[in-house]
């Protein structure tokens, strides 16, 4: 595979490039950059270290990738971000390193960020995602596999989404999203179960159909979320997605989304 790199581009001796990489016009890739095989910057994109990139990324104008942390209490410390493989980061996409020393910024694999997306500090970012434009996440933001994000939503700090979520659009997350559940407003409320999402994932009927039962126990009947994860533990005690689901419930720290 041959790199191709426009004589514009101005990249760090130091920089790691790798086979088949296409770099464009005007981009800057700083000293401890690692680049992938078969990656692609179109124009304008800036990645900054200490970054590591996986295999077949494209890079769209504007991104900048790898910059050091905004959190107020950053003081220069040695700080990574670690992005996956066949990822998509759209116009102007910003994404930053850690805050704690030695800390990393985690991007997974097949995600597609459109324009405008920020994932800040000392998140991590699963496999098969996509933000829609303008999706903000603060720092330490966990997003588990298959999640969707509408545009203009707005993930507060240390919050998490749970596999399978949907965000709706102009959506404000202050707590945590259980996994397998749509999540619409501000505030945001929980509306139903992903259900399209799980049927285009191959979920079966009597999956979904738990997942139905399941959202009615926690966020219709009455219960509080503590007798609803012990009634669905009990209920349901050999069902995966229902394990799933009550694990994450029972892990949340800020409580979740109802």
């Amino acid at each position: 595979m041959t790199t191709e790199i426009h004589p514009s581009a101005i990249i760090d001796p130091k920089a790691v490039i790798g086979a088949g990489t296409k770099i464009g016009p005007y981009c800057v890739i700083g000293a401890e950059v690692v680049l992938g095989e078969g990656c692609f910057l179109h124009n304008h994109v800036t990645l900054a270290g200490p970054t590591t990139i996986g295999d077949h990324n494209i890079f769209y104008p504007y991104g900048s990738i790898g910059g050091r942390s905004q959190d107020l209490k950053y003081s220069a410390e040695p700080t990574f971000l670690k992005i996956g493989d066949h990822n998509s980061f759209r116009e102007f996409v910003t994404i930053n390193r850690a805050t704690a020393p030695h800390g990393i910024t985690k991007i997974g694999n097949h995600g597609n960020f459109l324009a405008y997306t920020h994932i800040g500090h000392d998140c991590v970012i699963g496999d098969h995602v996509i933000f829609s434009n303008n999706t903000t996440l603060g720092g330490h933001v966990l997003i588990e596999d298959h999640v969707v994000i509408g545009g203009l939503s707005g993930v507060h700090q240390f919050c998490r989404i749970g596999e399978y979520g949907m965000i709706g659009g102009i959506t404000k997350i202050v707590q945590d999203v259980p996994a397998f559940m749509i999540a619409d407003g501000n505030p945001a409320a929980i509306r139903g179960i992903n259900q399209v999402g799980l049927e285009r994932a191959h979920f079966s009927a009597s999956e979904i159909r738990d997942l139905r039962e399941a959202y009615k126990f926690i966020f219709r009947k009455g219960y509080n979320t503590t007798q609803a994860v012990e009634l669905l533990r009990e209920k349901y005690s050999d069902s995966f997605v229902i394990k799933k689901l009550v694990d994450f419930i029972a892990a949340s720290k800020r409580g979740i989304v109802r």
